[in-house]
């Protein structure tokens, strides 16, 4: 049994990030950084956990979708186009947890080059990457994987496909995922060309307030004796956001960001110097993801507020010389553009104390 998402207590940074991922996957994933032990794995198998069921092709390993042609594999494709009956079943989004010492043939497959010889068939063993193909991807510690294996994963993201070519023989999937990356910064950083290809960038803090850490303790023995239990007395919440989540998803398509608010959020990216446009684009797709989670359909100033830190922090150069924390610094940015203050409790940034950023 899986620890309530609505149960989570505090963190809201990250639960924002995730959600709004949840709504339009194609943000580009959530690149999690914090301590140890502040409940980055739970909350995310507790997100994967809350969603609602998905229509996929019985049988099919690829979880494909049974009315999206995107995200069929090629012989479902085939059998739709030729008008076959495509058996269909409801499934639970998939979480699937990259083991650090994954090989490249675990996460994109295995062709069977004998059997492809011998009797001219495709033979593919499928990996990771199919598994988590319409579900959620989680790579613990991302900043110990080999760099090679977090390019495949990022390509595989971005393009929603996963190419395997061996001996002249090529395959491929539609892999199209939410990659969640967490770690510890104290474990070394990320190298900035991956951290850049991450469409969010929450930072979560152990807990300081002594009352807050009493209930969570409380409510995780309270889960402990008896899940059942805990699990009943939030299921009407867990219900309601989960309904909230798929209206959100539905809506997004006539949510609407009026055009002087995207010219200012790509003011805000060239003032801070951000490469590309990456910054300016998932932050467009992240204020109109709130608005949906909210149930409106126009973008405000403050939605982008709330969401503009954790889209931009990770995508400023760093100067090691530099004690400011990149969150103030988009604040700062954003407040200057937008013409507002800065809230007062978020003053402590400054100093890097870490004090929560662009989420009441």
């Amino acid at each position: 049994m899986v620890f309530p998402f609505t149960a989570i207590v505090g963190q809201e940074e990250m639960k924002l990030a995730l959600l709004l991922n949840v709504i339009d996957p194609k943000i580009g994933g959530v690149m999690i950084m914090g301590d140890r032990g502040t409940g980055k794995s739970t909350t995310i198998r507790a997100l994967a956990d809350l969603l609602p069921e998905i229509p996929v092709v019985a049988n099919d390993p690829f979880n494909s979708d049974p009315n999206d042609p995107d995200l069929m594999s090629d012989e479902v494709r085939q059998q739709a186009a030729a008008g076959a009956e495509i058996p269909v079943v409801l499934k639970k989004v998939q979480m699937v947890d990259l083991p650090l010492g994954a090989t490249e043939d675990r996460v994109c497959g295995t062709i069977d080059i004998e059997k492809a010889l011998s009797e001219g068939v495709k033979a593919f063993e499928p990996g990771l990457l199919a598994k988590a193909n319409r579900g959620i991807l989680y790579v613990d510690e991302v900043n110990l994987l080999d760099d090679h294996l977090v390019d495949v994963l990022l390509d595989s993201a971005a393009s929603g496909w996963n190419t395997v070519e061996r001996e002249g023989i090529s395959i491929r999937h539609p892999a199209r995922f939410v990659l969640v990356g967490s770690g510890n910064p104290e474990e070394g950083e990320l190298r900035p060309q991956l951290l850049d290809r991450f469409g969010m960038h929450a930072e979560i803090h152990t807990v300081k307030e002594p009352a807050l850490r009493v209930q969570i303790v409380e409510q995780r023995s309270e889960f402990d004796q008896n899940p059942p239990e805990f699990l009943g007395k939030y299921q009407p919440q867990q219900e309601s956001l989960q309904q909230q989540i798929v209206n959100a998803q539905n809506l997004l398509p006539q949510v609407n960001l009026d055009y002087d608010l995207r010219v200012k959020i790509s003011e805000v990216c060239s003032e801070l110097d951000v490469d590309g446009l990456r910054g300016d684009i998932v932050t467009n797709r992240a204020a109109k993801a709130l608005t949906a989670f909210e149930g409106r359909t126009e973008v405000t100033l403050d939605d982008i507020r709330r969401v503009i830190t954790l889209c931009l922090r990770h995508r400023l150069r760093k100067d090691p010389l530099e004690s400011i924390d990149s969150g103030y610094k988009v604040e700062k940015a954003f407040a200057r553009v937008f013409g507002v203050e800065i809230p007062e409790d978020n003053s402590a940034q400054k100093n890097g104390t870490g004090v929560k950023t662009g989420v009441r």
